[in-house]
């Protein structure tokens, strides 16, 4: 084996040979495995370790094990003691999403503090088939049956092509020892049912599972690529703008494929959308229409479709109050500001012009509420700030992120959009006070 993993790092994987890596380790044989190889072609790594504290003194022996270990390589680990079940239940997560989500975040934060390349994990190519039948029992699109990637961001898989039976007769013919989780023979998690249970009669009835799986396996990724290339051009013709409030996308593109409803699932999976009919179902829905998961929504609007994340729906109640004196106001859509002008020059949604002697200091900035109204400039008649925004035809997201200038009780902008009648210049006008918005994200 260890003839075929130096080849396999020096044909897949050479730039492991000039990284600082990061072997993510257990105690069990998989990355004890690891990190003999790594040493045996003198990589540079060190080891890191969770202890969990899930199986009492078991998990305090496996931590001793992995000191021992690294001594033995005479190599640097780290150490982490994590509450996982503290953390699940405050979180609501599964032992094993716990365990999983405190894993890489920790990884993550050691590769950023002491600047290691790559994390380095065990996983293997049973690990492999399990997760590919993981996928395959509860539902997944394409990308769901393409197995573990070897390499994804700075996480890297180097075992990815080799069997558990290689890395137990390596491990047996070196003498290394390793440490045995109890856990790993519970049939009580679906990855140990299917590995106990399920694989063994899939390898009764073909020997040479794990190499034909290899092979459906790369011709799923190459499908996949292609289907990748289908879909950016897709996208690329189906959204009409991104800013800092979301990303609309023209109905009438899922439309006119052959298939709206695979369009969709591809282009809006990773947000999470539970029930896909219901997403299907916007096409033809009336604007204002949406459906949420538990980050984001996607809105109908018209002849568009606008996916914008769920911080989005709860706009701030920040309320900003700006004195006579500031010339510049930092706001969360970008920044305000005043100047004192003799003249009105360059006009434009972005920048207003109004009498100063008019208004009543200090101004407030604040999100539009029901029951606002104001006059819109060039009208000769009030008008609510709601009914305003439905007649531009405005989305329920711009909608929720419109802002107003405010006076007293009157308000002097819509923000962006429509200034008020009543703080016009007029030739009586003495002090001109121009506001101007500078959008931060896009708008």
């Amino acid at each position: 084996m260890l003839v075929e993993f130096k080849n396999h790092i020096d044909k897949n994987l050479s730039f492991l040979k000039e990284s600082k890596l990061l072997v993510a380790i257990s105690g069990g044989i998989d990355s004890v495995v690891l990190a003999h190889l790594c040493q045996t072609l003198g990589l540079n790594f060190s080891l890191a370790h969770c202890n969990f504290n899930l199986r009492e003194e078991e998990s305090n022996k496996d931590e001793d094990f992995v000191i021992d270990l690294a001594e033995g390589l005479d190599v640097e680990v780290f150490i982490q003691n994590f509450d996982t079940e503290v953390y699940a239940n405050q979180h609501k997560r599964s032992i094993q999403m716990a365990a999983r989500e405190l894993r890489y975040d920790w990884f993550k934060d050691l590769a950023e503090q002491l600047n290691f390349d790559y994390i380095l994990t065990a996983h293997h190519a049973d690990d492999n088939l399990e997760t590919f039948l993981i996928n395959f029992t509860r539902g997944t699109g394409l990308n769901g049956l393409t197995g573990i990637p070897m390499i994804n961001a700075n996480v890297a898989r180097p075992l990815l092509p080799f069997s558990r039976v290689h890395i137990e007769t390596y491990a047996k013919d070196k003498n290394i020892r390793w440490r045995e989780d109890a856990s790993n023979a519970s049939r009580k998690y679906l990855r140990n049912k299917l590995r106990h249970e399920v694989v063994p009669i899939l390898k009764e009835i073909n020997p040479q599972l794990l190499d034909s799986f290899q092979n459906t396996l790369s011709n799923l990724n190459d499908t996949a690529l292609i289907v990748d290339e289908q879909l950016r051009d897709f996208t690329e013709r189906a959204i009409v703008s991104e800013d800092n409030l979301g990303t609309t996308y023209k109905i009438s593109e899922f439309k006119n494929t052959s298939n709206p409803k695979a369009y969709l699932f591809e282009v809006f999976k990773p947000y999470g959308f539970p029930e896909w009919n219901d997403v299907v179902d916007l096409l033809e829905a009336q604007s204002g229409k949406l459906v949420k998961s538990n980050t984001h929504r996607l809105i109908k609007h018209r002849d568009h479709l606008i996916l914008t994340a769920l911080c989005h729906s709860e706009p701030s109640e920040t309320s900003l109050i700006i004195e006579e004196n500031n010339t510049k106001t930092e706001t969360p859509f970008g920044h305000l500001f005043f100047d004192d002008v003799d003249a009105i020059s360059e006009t434009s949604k972005h920048i207003i012009y109004v009498d100063k002697d008019l208004l009543k200091f200090p101004l407030e900035l604040r999100l539009w509420k029901e029951g606002d109204s104001f006059q819109p400039l060039g009208m000769t008649g009030k008008k609510k700030v709601s009914k305003y925004l439905k007649d531009e035809k405005n989305s329920l997201v711009e909608k929720e992120n419109t802002w107003v200038l405010t006076s007293g009780d009157y308000v002097i902008w819509v923000v962006g959009k429509r200034a008020d009648e009543r703080f016009k210049i007029t030739k009586n006008t003495k002090s001109i006070l121009k506001v101007s918005v500078h959008w931060s994200g896009g708008n």
